[in-house]
């Protein structure tokens, strides 16, 4: 098994390559501080789907969506009001969904990834530097970010108890499938 680690996406594949998210290998998480930050909530969701899709003129596109409703944090209540209208609005908004608008590969520098998340009806710019790895005809990125979730319309905070920002973090294992 060879692992090479690289930032350099032509290196590490042919053109017209399309790599589709491992949902089994792959987790999407986030981290929230809480009671005035004193205690940290974490959950992750069950269920995400993504690609990696890199054209005939090398543009590449990234596309994660996470099924909203699959929230997981422990405690059924709070996955609940988590999944209410003061938070994901899962009914109305089944989807959180993040796709790439720019991928700039400097070659002697870090990744990086802009985009746009949306989730609960409501957009964020989002910039990421995501750590790359392949081997064995598998790619592993990994990347977080900071987000505030008031940016997102999640607002709802008993006594301000809930801090921002929200950590997201992503681990996706990619399979080539074409």
């Amino acid at each position: 098994m060879s692992t090479a680690p690289t930032s350099d996406l032509a290196e590490r594949s042919s053109l017209a390559t399309c790599w589709r998210l491992d949902p089994v290998g792959s987790k999407a998480e986030f981290r929230v501080p809480h009671f005035w930050g004193l205690v940290t909530v974490g959950g992750h969701f069950d269920r995400i789907d993504g690609v990696l899709d890199i054209d005939e003129n090398g543009q590449r596109q990234i596309e994660l969506t996470i099924d909203a409703a699959s929230l997981d944090t422990g405690i059924r209540k709070r996955d609940k009001h988590l999944r209410s209208a003061d938070f994901f609005d899962a009914e109305r908004n089944p989807e959180v969904r993040f796709h790439s608008t720019r991928i700039s590969d400097p070659g002697d520098g870090p990744l990086r990834v802009d985009g746009e998340l949306v989730a609960a009806g409501n957009r964020v710019a989002l910039s990421l530097e995501p750590t790359l790895e392949q081997s064995d005809g598998q790619l592993r990125i990994d990347t977080s970010t900071l987000v505030d979730q008031r940016q997102l319309g999640m607002t709802w905070s008993p006594l301000g108890m809930t801090r921002t920002p929200v950590t997201l973090h992503v681990h996706a294992l990619l399979r080539r499938e074409r």
